[in-house]
């Protein structure tokens, strides 16, 4: 079980708007120990976003998705998603009350337009909006809200708090990095995969930083992350290794100038 994240709609891929939420999401989800897994950007086509819906839904993962639960003709999530299960859209009783007492409140009729923003997957609960009521819907660990961030952040925030609240710093990964300079990244990989095998759990991780000049690059952050209890002694393998790599490395540019 991973965590995931969906970002929808046309207006990110064309760049009409910059996506905020990956950013945000994260740092909520770091707050309390937890991280993503991965995340994906789609445009508002409906088949598309039941295709996606269909594999994340397979997958067992925590999902988050932000965008597209509208009610307007270029808002397709909520139909997506249940297509996505199989399942009909329903109207749902509470969400038909929350959108009754806005409209009374903003002076709008209730109308079967503005009714459908309630209509989520047959069995779906639903996520509180505390900007304007209308709420988002969540099902089969798969939770919905709108684009604007406004109403977004504080409704994923009471997701994670409410319902995840048990996975908080629960296994959470740790992670040592060094600076190495002088050593290609190609020499560096049999030493990475070699960390690996020895510690089953902890990942070795290679970040360049090129020379744009050069066009090679000039250090690199080298690491590893993992269970805490096995990172100290990865990291100490992982830097005798380095540390036998540079040796070798003075040693034949010390041959190479005696031969010269």
């Amino acid at each position: 079980m991973g965590f995931g994240l969906i970002i929808i709609g046309d207006e990110i891929l064309s760049g009409k708007r910059e996506d905020k939420h990956f950013a945000q999401v994260r740092g909520l989800m770091a707050t309390r120990g937890l991280r993503l897994d991965w995340v994906s950007y789609l445009g508002d086509e409906r088949w598309r976003l039941a295709e996606a819906l269909a594999h994340s839904f397979a997958s067992g993962d925590i999902v988050f998705s932000c965008g597209g639960i509208g009610g307007t003709p270029d808002d397709h999530t909520r139909q997506a998603a249940a297509a996505a299960l199989g399942l009909p859209l329903v109207l749902h009783p509470q969400a038909r009350e929350l959108i009754a007492g806005r409209m009374v409140e903003v002076g709008q009729p209730l109308t079967p337009d503005r009714l459908s923003m309630g209509e989520f997957p047959e069995g779906a609960e639903i996520i509180p909006n505390p900007f304007n009521r209308i709420p988002g819907f969540s099902i089969r660990r798969h939770h919905f809200v709108p684009g604007f961030p406004v109403m977004a952040w504080p409704m994923l925030e009471w997701v994670l708090d409410s319902r995840y609240a048990h996975l908080f710093h629960v296994d959470e990964p740790a992670e040592r990095s060094m600076r190495v300079e002088g050593i290609a990244e190609g020499t560096l990989t049999p030493l990475m995969q070699a960390v690996e095998q020895a510690f089953p759990g902890v990942r070795v991780f290679s970040l360049p930083h090129m020379d744009p000049v050069r066009q090679v690059a000039y250090h690199i952050e080298l690491g590893v992350k993992g269970p805490a209890d096995l990172i100290e002694a990865a990291y100490t393998r992982l830097a005798d290794g380095v540390a036998v790599l540079a040796g070798e490395g003075a040693a034949l540019l010390e041959e190479g100038m005696r031969q010269s």
